[in-house]
């Protein structure tokens, strides 16, 4: 029994010997020498072109905004809220729309009041003053509005988001979450 056994490893072993010896590739020929040269250098060259394509395109981890910051910038600077609407800041951007046609109509209202007054010959400074203030504002606006874009799209891919919890105890405190791998 004990001799059979031993046969049988002996087998085992001596056939995967000449299984392997038939696995072995014969010698490359010359012409597969040149083309497998060529196929190396065909691999370095596209893989140069796209580390040259990722730096001038990014990285496909990081998100990139859906407009330049310039472009965002110079979108709210002509009406307020649409480069913030364009980067998906819809909430920002509808503050900054709120604010425009509240300005704008002050602006409407204070010299509809300055015409009044003129006509009346009191209070015409104030009214003057009151309409520049508004007309500040309204300008004001669209800068702070441009400015907010221009961050916001540097920002795009900022991960940490600042929020408002209470904390255990009932107390309240600010806090960054910052999503680790």
């Amino acid at each position: 029994m004990r001799r059979a056994a031993l046969l049988v490893a002996l087998g085992l072993v001596a056939g995967a010997g000449v299984a392997r010896a038939q696995v072995q590739p014969a010698p490359p020929r010359r012409d597969t020498l040149a083309a497998a040269q060529r196929d190396s250098v065909a691999a370095v060259q596209t893989a140069d072109s796209i580390m040259r394509q990722q730096r001038t395109r990014g990285d496909s981890v990081r998100p990139r905004p859906p407009i330049t910051p310039t472009g965002a910038f110079l979108r709210s600077l002509v009406l307020p809220g649409w480069g913030q609407a364009r980067l998906g800041r819809n909430t920002t951007g509808g503050l900054f729309v709120a604010f425009e046609g509240l300005a704008a109509a002050m602006v409407w209202k204070s010299q509809w009041q300055l015409e009044f007054a003129r006509t009346r010959n009191k209070n015409v400074d104030s009214h003057r003053q009151e309409r520049e203030d508004w007309i500040v504002l309204l300008l004001f606006n669209h800068l702070m509005s441009g400015a907010e874009a221009y961050d916001s799209a540097h920002l795009f891919d900022f991960p940490a988001a600042l929020r408002i919890d209470r904390l255990p105890g009932g107390r309240t405190g600010i806090g960054v979450t910052i999503p680790l791998p």
